[in-house]
């Protein structure tokens, strides 16, 4: 089994994400070959703290284009993560300033 750190990428910033947050759901970019146990493993091992459900998508890369030169960006995977009560991820609390 990978590392925890392998598994989750980097945690995913936005006003959507900002919003779940109020309801303990917290979104993640994770590996493209992550299960749902062990993004639930990796995210307790990490934080310390209680994980109540994890629901992933498959995210399709977007077309890009620079000049005449066209391309696409790689398919990545995203998990909202859902905590127990009273239990909160700090990085996203806070606000942004």
């Amino acid at each position: 089994m990978p590392n925890a750190r392998e598994i989750i990428v980097k945690p995913l910033i936005s006003e959507k994400s900002y919003d779940l947050a109020s309801q303990r759901k917290y979104t993640f970019k994770v590996d493209k070959r992550a299960t749902k146990p062990q993004i639930r493993q990796a995210i307790e091992e990490i934080f310390k703290v209680g994980v109540l459900g994890v629901n992933t998508m498959n995210m399709q890369g977007k077309m890009k284009r620079q000049g005449w030169t066209r391309g696409r960006r790689a398919d990545w995977k995203k998990a909202i993560v859902t905590l127990r009560e009273g239990d909160k991820i700090e990085m996203f609390e806070g606000g942004v300033s």
